[in-house]
């Protein structure tokens, strides 16, 4: 897999950064199959990766038919969940929300690729709730989220990236116990090969016939090894690295990475 995204390069902290994008960019593809590997993972561990409340089906048929509209009609098996079968037709994570109550909520979820969390976790969860993990966002951030998505306009597409680093090259990491607790068996002269950067690309649009929100993400993995064959990324990565603030840091627990990484630094300047 090859990083479409490198958002180290553009802050040291953690922003909201929702940009608009045109509407034909808001699916980036770049997966043969996502049915296949989606299927295995909800027979296997259902509960992890889908979710949904009873009331969620009208929202739920018109992201099918939104997905539809961007990728071309196909065939919707009857027996499923109309958002999970959207998300078989793409890379990405979907996540669906509505109002409820006066809050925002997490009302049917696809999610084939989390970071750190579970379908079952988060289904109904309002913003706040979602965010809570995330050092200073309820003072910093969450008024700002909940204007974003109140003034969300249906011709609007809304774009961010994210990312973090991890000892894992897996996809669908449901919790960090099994991962973490093997970093203090990782060879630092090894590190950029076991080291992933793993970036995520998030797109929020409204539902215009039923008012819902749809937030998507798509996750890239790559090793850090990877850098080496760009002078100018690895440098760029170095210095978001040195520059990330204590929150950032914290949040993300790059503390735990700190010798692997700079063992994997100085081994690119020896080169």
């Amino acid at each position: 897999m090859t990083l479409r995204h490198r958002p180290w390069e553009e802050a040291a902290d953690f922003q909201i950064g929702l940009k608009p994008i045109a509407p034909g960019d808001w699916l980036e593809g770049g997966e043969a199959d996502p049915a296949a590997r989606k299927d295995t993972l909800i027979a296997a561990y259902r509960g992890l990766v889908w979710a949904e409340t009873e009331d969620s089906r009208p929202a739920q048929a018109e992201v099918w038919e939104m997905v539809e509209a961007a990728l071309g009609p196909a065939p919707r098996p009857p027996d499923l969940p109309p958002l999970y079968a959207a998300a078989r037709r793409v890379p990405d994570d979907l996540c669906l929300m509505e109002k409820r109550d006066g809050q925002w909520r997490l009302t049917a979820l696809s999610l084939s690729a989390g970071s750190f969390f579970t379908a079952e976790q988060v289904i109904g969860r309002s913003l706040a709730e979602l965010h809570g993990p995330v050092t200073g966002f309820a003072e910093r951030f969450l008024a700002r989220v909940q204007r974003i998505f109140e003034g969300l306009r249906p011709e609007l597409v809304l774009e961010r990236r994210n990312w973090t680093l991890l000892n894992s090259a897996a996809l669908h990491t449901p919790t960090s116990g099994p991962i973490r607790s093997r970093i203090g068996e990782i060879d630092p002269a090894q590190a950029g090969d076991v080291l992933n950067l793993r970036v995520e690309r998030q797109t929020l649009r409204r539902l215009p016939r039923t008012g819902g929100a749809l937030f998507t993400i798509r996750v890239w993995l790559a090793p850090l090894d990877s850098l080496r064959d760009d002078p100018d990324r690895l440098a760029a990565f170095a210095r978001a690295w040195g520059a990330a603030t204590p929150e950032l840091r914290a949040y993300k627990r790059f503390d735990l990475y700190d010798d692997l990484v700079e063992a994997f630094l100085r081994g690119s300047q020896s080169r």
